[in-house]
């Protein structure tokens, strides 16, 4: 009946959408194609590109059989459209079908050519080809790097980014875009501002950054993510990002913070070290050499809350101030500067002018 037919086409539109772009609860419940099938395509973090070979291959079929599965859900629903016996279904249907049957038996073809060579044929794999002829070494340089920790990830809808070591990564449905740092130009191409998220129900701006590699065969490709990680990425990336329109790039409250500080703290006092004297590495980030010492001269020795601490230098400037906007009042942002903190380490009390960075004589 008609009824029955539209209800089913409908239900089959939501779920074919669900499949193609599934929403956060499909993704959250493992209702995805990279969990369904989770045991043939293999680990994401042990083997990512052969992860992303099978992924993309598996996603491609079962999108191409979606069209085939309505006509035959169809089929089965609505008996009186005879759907089932070829001779007499009407001509839109036979049209229909035999579309369905085409563009199925080109994703399978397209998926045995490239599985054909041990996968040698795949895109994932040719872009691979683009630096260096063993593809396979390629990969599992970038399967290591994908396993540390210290990886930037951002995920956006559908698309996420990851930025290695050596790295830049952008993963599609169908396709994994890779660009090694040495040979990629950056360039920030737009920002797009909301007046609201419907996630988080606070303005928010995505900015669009195009990768260009000077490596033939490697396409240019955009990474689009949220402004509020663009400091993370620029921390990772080797090369600068070039802003040649002058986009105005909206902060968090914690790096405005940090600016706010490191401007205060650059016009404070310095500590004073001989040459010989070893700087350990920030314990907070472990990526630079610890670059402040805790001097008290907001005040004499024993005026106001302030004490002298004695800890050794550890800390770099930027995981100060992150420790020190932590331990205020967050719903007072107005009073973080003239505020005080414990030491990270000995707990002594310290304001803003008490943060020194050190010289080497």
């Amino acid at each position: 009946m008609a009824s029955e037919t539209i209800l089913f086409s409908l239900g089959y539109l939501l779920c074919a959408i669900c499949v193609i772009f599934p929403p956060r609860e499909f993704s959250e419940g493992g209702l995805t194609i990279d969990n369904i099938f989770s045991s043939f395509l293999g680990s994401e973090d042990l083997h990512f590109i052969q992860h992303h070979i099978r992924r993309t291959a598996v996603t491609l079929i079962i999108h191409a059989l979606i069209p085939l599965g309505y006509y035959v859900g169809l089929g089965c629903v609505s008996t009186e459209l005879n759907l089932f016996n070829f001779g007499a279904v009407t001509l839109p249907w036979r049209l229909f079908l035999l579309g369905a049957l085409l563009v199925a038996s080109m994703a399978v073809a397209q998926v045995y050519y490239w599985h054909k060579g041990n996968w040698h044929n795949h895109p994932i794999a040719k872009t691979l080809e683009c630096h260096d002829n063993r593809w396979f070494a390629v990969a599992s340089d970038i399967n290591v790097e994908f396993c540390r920790i210290t990886k930037f990830t951002s995920i956006l809808g559908q698309t996420k980014v990851y930025i290695t070591d050596s790295w830049v990564i952008k993963v599609s449905t169908y396709d994994v875009h890779i660009a090694h740092q040495s040979d990629i130009h950056l360039t920030l191409a737009q920002a797009d501002n909301h007046a609201i998220s419907h996630e988080t129900m606070t303005p928010v701006q995505y900015l669009c950054i195009t990768v260009r590699s000077i490596r033939d065969g490697v396409h240019p490709f955009d990474i689009r993510l949220n402004s509020t990680d663009y400091n993370d990425l620029k921390s990772k990336l080797q090369a600068p990002i070039r802003n040649a329109q002058n986009i105005v790039i909206h902060q968090t409250l914690s790096d405005k913070f940090i600016e706010a500080f490191r401007s205060h703290v650059e016009l404070n006092e310095r500590y004073h070290i001989s040459p010989d004297t070893e700087l350990e590495s920030c314990i907070g980030c472990m990526q630079v050499t610890a670059n402040i010492k805790l001097q008290k001269h907001c005040n004499e020795p024993a005026v106001g809350s302030c004490v002298q601490c004695y800890c050794r230098p550890m800390w770099c400037l930027e995981c100060m101030g992150k420790w020190f906007a932590s331990r205020q009042d967050q719903e007072r942002p107005d009073t973080w500067l003239s505020s005080d903190s414990p030491c990270p380490t000995c707990r002594s009390k310290f304001c803003m002018l008490d943060v020194c960075l050190i010289v080497i004589d």
